[in-house]
């Protein structure tokens, strides 16, 4: 049996590979003139469909009833995870360019981090080496991801244009011209406050409602609500409405099954497994990752500043992992500390399942 820890990192890392084609499909779809208000009505119908059969069946005994309070927070995590953290995106990168956004979107580990840590769903304790790890990691990895907007550098890869054969639907991606950057950047910035957001509230809901698949398939239903009515009221031109093309059709379905659907579902698995912070911390990978694209694929010459984010993202990634590997030993050495008296009280709030290490107490209980 593989180890769950060894599970999440190559989860989280496959799932950044496939993540970071998100930002180059989608500026592509936004240059074929798709919709800004349909195409993403379309991309979460599909997810619905994907997601909605295997929470039906394969969480018919996990599944508590629903109550008033359940669908009030459901619909929040609709609202807020997907309608808004989606709808900012798509108007940020109509403004931008796929880099700046991928770069930009790596404020949220410390945005969530920072959350996480006042409403005391992640412990700090910068008396400790793993609290400083985390710490250090988290600014490292941002700091890495900033890089791009601080210092290019040298050229020390240029591909060879004249072996690039790049499709109609790769065509022109770069930054977006003629537009308001100063409104994409507020558009990319609420964005991540709702990313990081969506990560933190949905601790809580774990933790009454653990039908994971369920939380999701729900939270998917209200945002294509929301999208719905928002097309329905404003996009008044039926061409709108029409696929026009095949690369069209593939970005619908790219985004629809892989950005929504398999990231949804890899994210809930993972945030009720690890915490919220692990997760946001992987996503300086994806800039590294869009890069690396955009030069092999588009034809980008790769700088060294480049080199250098890439290093601080990795150091940055490795110092936040050994921090909560660090947490998880010294939680599972109190847990074998002898019963005595006054103890009990300790013993039972370091299993909470808000404020979990990285692997929490799930895997001592047998859960793998």
């Amino acid at each position: 049996m593989v180890p769950e820890s060894t599970r999440l990192h190559l989860v989280m890392t496959v799932w950044q590979f496939a993540y970071a084609g998100n930002h180059i499909i989608l500026r592509a779809a936004l240059n074929m003139g798709v919709s800004k208000l349909v195409f993403p009505l379309y991309r979460n119908i599909i997810a619905l469909f994907a997601l909605a059969p295997f929470a039906y069946f394969l969480e018919k005994k996990d599944r508590p009833p629903l109550t008033t309070k359940f669908l009030v927070q459901l619909f929040l995590l609709g609202f807020v995870g997907i309608t808004c953290n989606q709808g900012l995106y798509l108007l940020d990168l109509d403004n931008t360019s796929p880099t700046f956004a991928s770069a930009t979107e790596n404020i949220v580990p410390a945005v969530t981090f920072l959350m996480a840590v006042v409403l005391r769903i992640e412990q700090v304790h910068l008396n400790r080496k793993d609290g400083i790890a985390k710490v250090v990691g988290t600014l490292a990895s941002v700091a890495g991801a900033s890089v791009i907007t601080l210092y290019k550098g040298p050229t020390i890869y240029a591909p060879n244009s004249s072996h690039l054969h790049q499709s109609h639907f790769l065509v022109s991606l770069g930054d977006a011209k003629g537009k308001n950057w100063t409104l994409g950047c507020i558009y990319l910035i609420v964005h991540c406050l709702c990313w990081s957001g969506w990560a933190i509230v949905q601790a809580p809901v774990f933790q009454k409602y653990p039908a994971r698949l369920s939380v999701t398939s729900y939270s998917c239903f209200f945002s294509t609500l929301h999208f719905l009515v928002i097309a329905a009221s404003y996009e008044r031109d039926l061409q709108a409405w029409q696929v026009h093309s095949d690369g069209e059709l593939f970005s619908i379905f790219y985004m629809g099954l892989v950005a929504s659907a398999l990231s949804f579902a890899v994210q809930t698995w993972a945030i009720d497994r690890a915490g919220p912070v692990f997760v946001s911390v992987y996503l300086p990978v994806q800039t590294l990752l869009v890069a690396l694209m955009a030069s092999v694929v588009l034809g980008e010459e790769f700088y060294l500043g480049g080199v250098i984010r890439a290093v601080l993202i990795v150091v940055g990634l490795y110092l936040v992992v050994w921090g909560k590997s660090e947490e998880n030993k010294f939680a599972k050495e109190n847990l074998a500390i002898p019963s005595m008296p006054g103890n009990n009280q300790r013993k039972s709030s370091s299993k909470s399942p808000l404020i979990q290490p990285l692997l929490g107490c799930r895997c001592e209980n047998g859960d793998s």
